[in-house]
């Protein structure tokens, strides 16, 4: 069959009303979260980075996967520095945050109200009590950010980190962070500086996480009073090393940034796994275009990878469960350009021939469909759509979807028909970053 065929659409539709399972409430998520459970990374996609049912819906998730299936922790596409003051807040560290709105002070940077608002707030909330529930030798459930921005952020902790312990390694820190300095703390700047005229910092971010790391290693129960002080500054010298790269090769504008930046999360987020034991579970929250593997879209054509293939990949398939979310209609929070003040945005109907369309068709509902159980009927490339933090609704028709074979992207599919806006806590935009 074509895969625009009136025959094909008619097909589809009427195996998604066969297949497909309602939701209608909280209990409605167990089934899912059951299908994930002997999984060592469950990662959990959104199709924008503004939408309130995608936060809860992954909130649900995450909660029955930590309470009933032993997961211990939760990491995401935001930055380290940032999203480490809600893991200090739910596990009660030295330092910690006394709220969460304290905590959420932290996400100053464009667009800040990814990890600012209501609903992590709540989620947070549900962490920190149940850490507290816990027995005192028992690991609490940590939060992390495992994207690649936070270049000054993190060699500022760093230096912040070697201070305390009077490293040696400190001056090196020092240097790596004189070196940036000259750009003022513009990405643009040190872009173009790095790719264009080879006036790069990464001999400088190279030496320092090494320093870092041999220093780790060296003296583990240097910081016994903060447990996971080390493991900070390691990923903060990781972030270091792949910002500089990220921003070197971004210049061009091909798949090499893109790479750079979900390698590291697999790096990071390998290193985050490792804190906590060798069969230690999480739960990742990113963009569908992270979660969603790759080889099942046209990325792989234009010679990208992402942290959905690399997991399965590193892992194997059996030990990663991929859950996309996506939605027919609704609003989303989002900015019309890089920077730009945060606006609640009409999301248009899923357009014809789309997987959202689709789904809508077969019954005007949520509902969720796991492929494992049989995915050959939708192994057929179709548009799916996906909303960044900028976003332009007119133009739904020319863009914002990405050709997909649905069952080999994930492993299941959460489908909200109508949406709402996510409900952000702090409204002032920050400097701007390239974001999926």
């Amino acid at each position: 069959m074509s895969p625009n065929s009136e025959q094909m659409t008619q097909f589809l539709t009427e195996r998604l009303r066969r297949d497909a399972r309602p939701l209608r409430g909280p209990d409605d998520y167990k089934p899912l979260s059951d299908a994930g459970a002997a999984a060592r990374f469950v990662l959990l996609g959104e199709a924008s980075h503004g939408t309130s049912e995608f936060y809860a819906g992954r909130a649900e998730l995450t909660k029955r996967l930590v309470a009933e299936h032993g997961f211990r922790f939760i990491a995401v596409e935001g930055d380290w520095p940032s999203c480490f003051e809600i893991n200090r807040y739910i596990k009660r560290l030295p330092g910690a945050p006394a709220s969460i709105r304290e905590a959420m002070r932290a996400f100053e940077r464009w667009p800040s109200w990814m990890w600012a608002n209501e609903e992590i707030a709540d989620l947070a909330e549900w962490l920190r009590a149940y850490n507290d529930s816990l027995p005192e030798d028992e690991a609490k459930v940590g939060f992390y950010g495992i994207d690649v921005y936070s270049l000054w952020e993190s060699l500022e902790e760093i230096i912040r980190y070697l201070t305390a312990k009077n490293s040696p390694a400190l001056e090196q820190a020092k240097r790596a962070m004189a070196c940036f300095e000259s750009h003022q703390r513009d990405e643009q700047s040190y872009a173009v500086a790095a790719g264009l005229y080879g006036e790069d910092c990464e001999d400088d971010v190279v030496e320092l996480l090494a320093r870092v790391r041999k220093e780790r290693h060296r003296d583990l129960g240097a910081a016994a009073d903060d447990p996971e002080a080390a493991l900070s500054a390691e990923i903060n010298a990781l972030v270091g090393v792949n910002a500089e790269a990220y921003y070197r090769t971004m210049i061009r504008g091909d798949a090499e940034s893109w790479n750079v930046r979900d390698t590291h999360m697999i790096e990071a987020l390998d290193l985050v796994a490792k804190h906590y034991g060798p069969e230690a579970k999480g739960v990742v929250w990113e963009h569908n275009t992270h979660i969603g593997d790759a080889r099942a879209t046209d990325m792989a054509a234009e010679g990208m990878v992402n942290v959905g293939q690399l997991t399965r990949e590193k892992y194997g398939p059996d030990r990663v469960f991929a859950i996309g979310f996506g939605t027919y209609e609704g609003t989303v929070v989002a900015g019309s350009s890089w920077g730009a003040p945060l606006e609640v945005m009409t999301v248009p109907p899923g357009r014809q021939g789309s997987w959202e369309r689709l789904l809508h068709d077969a019954g005007a509902f949520d509902k969720y469909i796991v492929f494992r159980d049989d995915p050959e009927p939708y192994r057929i490339l179709l548009p799916h759509r996906a909303i960044g933090v900028v976003y332009d609704p007119a133009r739904e028709r020319y863009g914002n979807y990405v050709p997909s074979v649905l069952a080999d992207r994930y492993d299941a599919f959460v489908h909200y028909d109508v949406s709402r806006s996510l409900r952000p806590i702090n409204l002032e935009a920050r400097a701007a970053v390239p974001l999926a």
